[in-house]
């Protein structure tokens, strides 16, 4: 049947679709799965990053497995909030987290890469919203991110039209960060992974904490609330070594850094 699994590279943690004969296609097991794979990384302090990517070079993940989950959703048997801890939704995962695109990234394959911090993709993925062409819609968190993430009629282009995209027009979008080559992936996406390790661990978290609830505040409160989060990182043990070791010009060691 294949799941997800949770690999560890050093400090990085590698999140896998791994169902490959069904281009990674979600059951609702592996969506209880990927939730629970995203606490663990939150959760350990072993992890400083994580990489999300799909085994095989086909897919990354095709969303749900339509056979399991139209049937339970249209019955009333099943209930779409049970799949917020897959797709990030009110997260405290704020640890980064890098996506690895190798091959179709498609519907809730695609809502889940938009959870992401980083996406990088093979010169050979595509990525597509076919929901509107089965009569549903993409409510795994794409309502919502997709017009915050790129521009306006970019993101209605995707959503309604519900075509593919090769990764250079995604990539033009503003969906991804880089292409490479298929070969390439996975490596790329580990080096920057644990150059983000290098980082300060108590920055990385305020950043993305700070503007995951920052976004929809009035500009005044998003204000007065960022002067908190920065005194937060000032005064915090990664920001007395990393000053210290800026003035004595060695690589800071952090104490937020996840240790052997």
């Amino acid at each position: 049947m294949g799941g997800i699994t949770l690999d560890r590279d050093g400090d990085v943690a590698i999140v896998r679709f791994d169902r490959p004969e069904k281009l990674n296609a979600l059951t609702l097991a592996m969506y209880d799965e990927l939730g629970a794979a995203f606490a663990e990384v939150r959760d350990n302090d072993a992890f400083a990053v994580a990489v999300l990517t799909g085994s095989g070079d086909r897919a990354f993940c095709v969303g749900a497995d339509l056979t399991e989950s139209i049937p339970a959703l249209a019955e009333g048997r099943f209930d779409i909030s049970r799949w917020d801890a897959a797709h990030q939704k009110h997260t405290s995962l704020f640890k980064p987290v890098i996506a690895a695109v190798n091959g179709l990234c498609l519907g809730g394959g695609f809502e889940i890469m938009l959870s992401t911090d980083i996406r990088i993709a093979a010169d050979t993925a595509q990525f597509g919203l076919p929901e509107s062409g089965v009569g549903v819609v993409p409510a795994g968190g794409t309502l919502t991110r997709l017009t915050r993430q790129i521009p306006y009629a970019w993101a209605m282009e995707l959503m309604l039209q519900g075509d593919r995209v090769t990764a250079e027009q995604a990539l033009r979008y503003g969906v991804l960060n880089e292409v490479v080559s298929a070969a390439d992936l996975l490596d790329a996406a580990l080096r920057r992974a644990h150059r983000l390790a290098t980082r300060s661990g108590t920055a990385l978290r305020t950043i993305k904490e700070a503007v995951l609830r920052l976004g929809d505040l009035p500009q005044d409160q998003a204000f007065h609330s960022e002067a908190l989060y920065g005194q937060k990182a000032f005064t915090s043990p990664d920001a007395r070594e990393g000053l210290s070791a800026f003035t004595e010009r060695r690589e800071p060691d952090f104490p937020s850094r996840p240790r052997p």
